[in-house]
């Protein structure tokens, strides 16, 4: 039996199919069952714990033979990351009590750093506070998500363009596909080790902004072209898409980070694998949602 965070999220989902398409049981992790009630008809099973109640989810960890842990994204977090904070100190407190045998966590590439990183200071916070238990851990690091261009798909299709914040559009950056992420947790979290280990993954290939709009161009039959979007013109962007004026900064420190090329791989002392899924193979899959 695998315990599995964010189960209903797009890489706890595919962790959870690499393990259930081997055999393996599953005890999905959820504040709300009916949004699981797919993943029960699939076999998995299905336990009640909410981020903020250390004793069910100490329960939901135990008597498991792995456990796969991601914290919820917030891409508008209050100074300081407060609730990051909270979640990660509730999971201490629900793994030190639970002992697993060994966690996988979802981390971030450039997590190894301790500042400069924006909304990947979350995943600094995890690694610095829960690698320090004393439980075989695994961070997986994977590079900028190809999914995160699921944004785009409306005005790909519609307007013909996508917006670029990665400078300049046409250096070729480390991605990799959500379902590559999942399948490496579902194997790692059957493995032994000792200590602490980090694997930095990426895709088949390495994608510039260009590439993308090419490749949506090509998928959708129409010329799709790339928007720049100035630096400058961010914060104001931002809170016109509903983000509050003094909750923009995490966000345009992280894009820096990766425009500074300060956000990649360590590449000392840590693991490296690439996925299998191409750019092409996960648009096609964004345009047909």
């Amino acid at each position: 039996m695998y315990a599995i965070m964010g189960i209903t999220g797009r890489v706890g989902g595919a962790t959870a199919r690499a393990l259930l398409n081997e055999g393996k049981k599953v005890r999905g992790i959820v504040r709300d069952p009916s949004k699981a009630a797919s993943w029960e008809a699939a076999g998995a099973e299905l336990a009640v714990a909410d981020w903020n109640d250390p004793t069910a989810l100490e329960a939901a960890l135990s008597g498991v033979e792995g456990v796969f842990v991601m914290i919820p994204p917030n891409f508008a977090p209050a100074p300081g990351y407060p609730e990051t904070r909270q979640i990660v100190a509730g999971l201490r407190q629900a793994l030190d009590a639970a002992r697993p045998p060994k966690v996988v966590y979802l981390s971030s590439v450039g997590a190894q750093h301790p500042s400069g990183l924006g909304l990947i200071t979350q995943l600094h916070i995890l690694e610095q506070e829960l690698g320090a238990l004393s439980i075989p851990t695994a961070f997986i690091r994977p590079a900028w998500f190809l999914e995160n261009f699921q944004s785009d798909v409306a005005s790909a299709r519609d307007e013909g363009e996508i917006a670029s914040f990665l400078h300049p559009p046409d250096r070729k950056l480390p991605m990799v596909a959500t379902e590559d992420i999942g399948r490496l947790a579902g194997k790692v979290i059957q493995e032994q080790w000792a200590g602490n280990r980090r694997l930095e993954l990426e895709g088949p290939e390495r994608y510039s902004q260009f590439d993308a709009a090419e490749t949506f161009s090509r998928l959708l039959g129409r010329p799709v072209r790339l928007k720049l979007i100035p630096r400058q013109a961010w914060p104001a962007l931002f809170e016109a898409q509903g983000m509050a004026a003094d909750r923009t900064a995490p966000r345009i420190e992280m894009l820096d980070g990766f425009n500074s090329h300060w956000i990649d791989f360590e590449r000392n002392g840590t693991e490296s694998f690439r996925g299998s899924r191409t750019q092409e193979e996960v648009f096609q899959d964004l345009l047909q949602r």
